[in-house]
Formats: C-alpha cells, sequence, structure tokens
C-alpha cells in the first residue's frame, strides 16, 4: 500500500473527516467509526508505518508517551471501569489498515467483551525450544 492510497494518511492531510481527540506534531488519536464501545478510539503517527517493528523507536517513542494520557481521558470521559491498548499487525492479526495504529477501548466490569483469552500450555520442553528461536531472530 502506498501512502497516497492510506486511510489514515488521507485523514492526517485533512483529505477525509476526523473527528479528532488529540493532535500534536507525531500524533493524532480520533474515535474509531466502527467502534466496539463508546469512546473507542485509535491513537496513529502522522508518518505511514505499517507495522509496530516498521516505525522507528523515537516516533514509536512519542506515540507511547501520548498513550497514557489519551487513555486517562478516555476513560474518565466514558466513566469506564478500564481500558485494552490493543496494536494488530498484518491480516492475520486483524489489522485492516495498513497503518502503524492503537486502540483504545473503554471497559465496564461484564460488558462481555474479549471475555475468554483462549490459552494453553506448551508441550514439555517446546517453550525452551520457542524461546531460543526468538533470540536468534533478536
Amino acid at each position: 500500500m502506498s501512502v497516497g492510497d492510506c486511510l489514515f494518511c488521507k485523514m492526517v492531510a485533512g483529505q477525509i473527516p476526523v473527528t479528532k481527540i488529540y493532535e500534536d506534531e507525531v500524533v493524532l488519536a480520533f474515535l474509531d467509526i466502527g467502534p466496539v464501545s463508546d469512546g473507542h478510539s485509535l491513537v496513529i503517527p502522522k508518518q505511514h508505518f505499517e507495522r509496530l517493528h516498521d516505525c522507528p523507536g523515537e516516533v514509536l517513542g512519542r506515540v507511547g508517551s501520548r498513550l497514557g494520557q489519551i487513555a486517562e481521558a478516555v476513560v474518565s470521559a466514558m466513566s469506564s471501569d478500564g481500558y485494552n491498548v490493543l496494536c494488530n499487525n498484518g491480516r492475520a492479526a486483524g489489522q485492516i489498515v495498513n497503518h502503524l495504529h492503537f486502540h483504545i477501548i473503554p471497559r465496564n466490569t461484564g460488558d462481555g467483551l474479549f471475555d475468554r483469552w483462549p490459552a494453553y500450555e506448551y508441550e514439555q520442553g517446546r517453550i525452551e525450544a520457542i524461546a531460543a528461536k526468538i533470540r536468534e531472530n533478536l
């Protein structure tokens, strides 16, 4: 995807209307038009990066330094009990727009969202083998 085709880049450029909740020279935050809860917001770097690992540390640091402030404002405004911060990377992980973005999803006790985490246990010895493969790629 080119920057010219990116929905979020068009929002940053003012070519597509967006309901902004925060903006500075590096970060744009706005309400998601397909929310899973009231106040569901997206936080993006204004520069185009497709995935988390594509984003330079200094830009990611600037985005990350705003996430807490924005999340606190969203949760306070929605009188929520808590919130999730999610970042989907790649289609297999649910990323629909190929521009790095973080979801802030206000939550309330008993809201039914994400009720079950599909956890499992590793077979004997598998955890060590996986850790070794990951370390080789660092």
